[in-house]
């Protein structure tokens, strides 16, 4: 089958690999429906991320049809339609009855391979899911693939972000990086109730759409985002800063614009040593941090309800659909073309 493989540095390939097979009893094999380029396929793009084998089968988001099942499968039978998780999760662990499905003892992330050990990712035909009755969750037939593959990763980010960051309606609050997941942090605020919710980038047209979210728009490249914030907030800092771009940078804006006891919401995918604020730092401020990797799973039974309602609205983040030979192309799109490209999709 076809595949966009890593190989290296701002490097990947189409490839023919092998079809995926039931090695385990709770395996499912998934023909790939939809699948998306996620921001955090470039921390690997980027080499950001160090230690994946060349050859990985790149890519976390999709949805597809059940295609074959394996022997102890309960759940799921051969046609049903499906959304994952980025992360497979065994469900009965410490942290999957926890909640904290991302951090399951047995998990693995798709598109992640080191050393020959993991788990082979999503940007490919078919795909296999260890412990799929517990991965997995039911598409309805009333959601388009499109919606499903972004229920997947960056919707339930996005809401994990802002419920991170306890909305209330007459708080003031600022979400740093209006990329896809920023773009759904926007969405979930404004859900939870948010009045004044402020966007900041410097790229016009994430900023423009992140306006007709809801949030009105700082470009940090010709405004000084934390005088605005100052005077909006008469001298005290926002409430909280929902933090969904990942980078030193971002969250150095992020601690600047935080009010004394305010949230620092983390959702970003950070690769970096060291915090860009101290420990007295943190202690001066009263400053509480949360951050983290989104649990989908249990997120998805909550989000996919709003969605068929209607009151999440997702799919304007999509700019661009490409069938998955073009996936050299499309990475490079998503990579460069930040002006034009907020949410890239595959299909078969």
């Amino acid at each position: 089958m076809k595949a966009i493989t890593f190989q290296g540095i701002r490097k990947v390939s189409i490839s023919d690999v092998p079809e995926p097979g039931i090695e385990s009893p709770g395996d499912i094999i998934v023909k790939v429906e939809s699948a998306a380029i996620c921001g955090s396929d470039l921390h690997v793009y980027h080499g950001r991320e160090t230690g994946i084998d060349i050859g990985t089968t790149m890519g976390h988001e999709f949805t597809g049809i059940v295609a074959e099942v394996g022997s102890e499968v309960q759940n799921f039978k051969v046609g049903d339609r499906i959304v994952s998780p980025f992360t497979t999760n065994c469900g009965t662990c410490f942290y999957c009855k926890k909640g904290l499905t991302a951090r399951c003892e047995k998990g693995n992330l798709f598109g992640w391979v080191s050393k020959g050990k993991g788990l082979l990712g999503v940007h490919a035909e078919y795909v296999r899911v260890p412990m799929g009755d517990s991965t997995l969750v039911s598409l309805p037939d009333d959601l388009s693939w499109e919606q499903g593959n972004l229920l997947a990763d960056i919707c339930c980010t996005g809401f994990f972000c802002a419920e991170m960051a306890e909305i209330e309606p007459e708080g003031i609050y600022a979400v740093i990086g209006c990329g896809p997941v920023g773009q759904m942090a926007i969405k979930a605020a404004k859900y939870l109730g948010a009045e004044k919710l402020y966007a900041i980038d410097s790229i016009p047209f994430r900023l423009e759409m992140a306006e007709r979210n809801g949030a009105l728009p700082l470009n940090f490249e010709n405004q000084d985002v934390l005088d605005e914030i100052q005077n909006v907030t008469h001298g005290k800092g926002a409430d909280a800063v929902l933090e969904a771009a990942g980078g030193y940078e971002p969250m150095k804006t992020a601690f600047r614009l935080l009010r004394p006891g305010g949230i620092l919401a983390s959702a970003g995918v950070q690769a970096y040593e060291q915090f860009p604020f101290s420990p007295p730092d943190i202690y001066d401020k009263n400053l509480i941090l949360k951050a983290g990797r989104c649990s989908v799973r249990q997120y998805l039974d909550k989000l996919i309800p709003l969605v068929q309602k209607g009151e999440l609205q997702i799919t304007d983040v999509i700019t661009h659909a490409m069938a998955l030979k073009e996936g050299v192309e499309a990475y490079r799109l998503f990579d460069k073309e930040k002006n034009v490209a907020m949410k890239v999709l595959l299909k078969p």
